[in-house]
């Protein structure tokens, strides 16, 4: 399962993001189509959320079997991961029933109120943040383990990838050149 999740993880933050740009640029050209791919794609990004979820906690009983692992890279993932869900969930309910009021939106009269455009935009924003900080917290996991740091190659300079994280001390470079 941990394969089928990284191939789909990405699809709600992709269309977090382009939903979250949408909504964005609705506010500022208030054209229909602006608003009506918006809130289809923030619904459809609601939509891709729970696969997501459902493969992530799949995934994490066989992660924790990897040696190069750490159960706190895994657990704080799934922690934003779950805030993410709900926002998403919420935000994709939001521009569902947007998405239905904007298809009866005939006349200039008929446009979304201020307040539903508010919603949409400000939910967007807290999805787009939400699964950005997810994904962000899926790098200890494999990218940036503890257990996998090695040693720089000689000439190069050191750098601490995840200052506080790293558990490995960094080999010293002679300073003679060599």
């Amino acid at each position: 399962m941990a394969y089928v999740h990284i191939l789909i993880n990405h699809v709600p933050i992709i269309l977090a993001a382009l939903g979250a740009a949408a909504a964005v640029a609705s506010l500022v050209w208030r054209a229909r189509t602006v608003w009506l791919y918006a809130v289809a794609t923030l619904t459809l990004a609601g939509l891709s959320i729970y696969p997501v979820k459902w493969t992530g906690e799949r995934a994490e009983d066989s992660m924790e079997d990897m040696w190069y692992v750490t159960r706190d890279a895994i657990h704080a993932h799934e922690e934003a991961g779950e805030v993410a869900t709900w926002v998403l969930l919420a935000v994709g309910v939001v521009s569902a029933y947007a998405w239905w009021r904007a298809t009866r939106w005939i006349r200039p009269a008929d446009a979304p109120p201020v307040w539903l455009r508010a919603l949409v935009v400000v939910g967007a924003l807290a999805a787009l943040g939400t699964t950005g900080y997810t994904a962000k917290l899926s790098d200890p996991i494999l990218h940036y383990s503890p257990r996998l740091q090695h040693p720089p190659a000689l000439g190069i300079p050191a750098t601490i990838r995840n200052p506080g994280v790293d558990t490995m001390p960094l080999p010293e470079v002679p300073s003679d050149g060599r």
